[in-house]
């Protein structure tokens, strides 16, 4: 896990202030990744009760613009924000009750894992959403009465 004392270097390696809000927004996110910038509220004003939701939005935004974090936009959700940002990593959902989970670049021979070679650009990530049912869920689901 990223320290406070991580936190402020890369931050500072960034040309970016250290603030309690920044380092409050990574602790929460390096803590329990995937989560929405409500979420996020939500965590940080347990240490940060006077901030705002629009505050964390800002702080969101800029980490997200300086690599610090990564926005992902899963279907039928709302953005969700990482701390892994040094690779190509995707993600599985499950449909039924959201959770979310890293998965590592999806390599293969599926078409949709290569980009069309027309495109006139430089691919630099891929994003691949896997969805299913968790095993939480699907236990769940069997011990159900019928």
């Amino acid at each position: 896990m990223t320290t406070a004392n991580t936190w402020t270097e890369l931050l500072r390696e960034r040309r970016l202030r250290v603030t309690r809000q920044r380092l409050a927004v990574l602790d929460a996110i390096a803590e329990h990744p995937h989560l929405s910038a409500e979420a996020v509220h939500a965590a940080v004003v347990r240490r940060l009760p006077e901030i705002t939701v629009q505050s964390v939005y800002t702080v969101l935004h800029d980490l997200t613009a300086n690599q610090l974090l990564r926005r992902f936009d899963p279907p039928g959700s709302a953005a969700r924000y990482e701390a892994r940002t040094d690779d190509n990593h995707h993600h599985a959902m499950c449909t039924v009750c959201g959770r979310i989970e890293d998965v590592d670049c999806a390599r293969g021979e599926a078409p949709c894992l290569q980009a069309p070679t027309g495109l006139g650009m430089e691919i630099e990530a891929a994003d691949v959403v896997f969805r299913g049912v968790c095993r939480t869920c699907v236990g769940d689901r069997s011990r159900q009465p019928a």
